[in-house]
């Protein structure tokens, strides 16, 4: 159903990009990238980089072979033709064609450890930051973690925002990797400036709950219904890709 979610997702608009001439040609012109460019940015809160946005490109486009491919099978009588419900309806179809391969407890396994980051539990950080009002530069920030240290009130001068049991990945999407590796090596109870994707912060590590590893044992249901949609989704994919071929991809870009 991945089709079908991230369209509806990324490209809400009722959008069809029909071919000016020949049925078989799908023009990808700069509105795609813009849509795909300005949803991603909205739900991100920043731009997508050059592979986002080609993978968004490349949902729109298998999105589009699910559209005509529905149409040409007249999936769409019955119904008023909105895009999402063809496209559904095309998927649908390409389901009942689609079987899952063999598998033994042995190849789930690798598949488990190949893809172990999902399922280990994650480093966690207990962590206090004080947001500098006015100057934040990495000399006043200093100074300001300094006199924290030192035992200075430090709600007279900046907000203080508390964290608990913060993910690893949740401190990097927050502040960056370079501050989640400084945060991982710093020493509980004392204030310091860091540099953060948005400047200077001064922060007070307090805990750190160290990640756990995943027990394939514990997780062999989880484990199986993640390789079944993965496994589902790839030969999904394989076929919308076959279907592909019928169509020429033109790529109109702005001089």
């Amino acid at each position: 159903m991945h089709f079908l979610a991230l369209g509806a997702l990324l490209f809400a608009l009722d959008h069809f990009m029909a071919a000016r001439d020949d049925p078989h040609v799908i023009i990808v012109d700069p509105s795609v990238d813009r849509q795909a460019h300005d949803v991603f940015k909205a739900a991100r809160g920043r731009d997508p980089n050059d592979e986002e946005l080609y993978a968004l490109r490349r949902v729109w486009l298998d999105n589009e072979v699910l559209y005509r491919e529905g149409l040409a099978m007249q999936v769409d009588k019955g119904d008023d033709a909105i895009r999402e419900r063809v496209i559904f309806k095309a998927l649908s179809v390409i389901d009942a064609s689609v079987k899952l391969p063999q598998y033994d407890d042995e190849s789930l396994r690798e598949w488990f450890e190949n893809r172990r980051g999902k399922y280990d539990e994650p480093a966690r950080y207990d962590f206090q930051e004080a947001v500098l009002e006015g100057s934040a530069s990495e000399v006043a920030v200093r100074e300001f973690a300094e006199a924290l240290n030192k035992g200075a009130p430090g709600d007279a001068r900046a907000g203080l925002r508390i964290f608990k049991a913060r993910p690893r990945g949740n401190v990097v999407d927050a502040y960056g990797a370079d501050f989640a590796q400084a945060l991982a090596e710093a020493r509980p109870g004392e204030w310091r400036a860091y540099r953060t994707r948005d400047g200077w912060r001064a922060i007070r590590l307090d805990a750190v709950t160290p990640g756990k590893p995943a027990v394939y044992e514990t997780l062999r249901g989880v484990v199986l219904r993640d390789w079944t949609d993965s496994t589902m989704s790839e030969q999904r994919s394989a076929v919308v890709r076959d279907l592909a071929r019928k169509y020429t991809v033109r790529y109109e870009r702005v001089n």
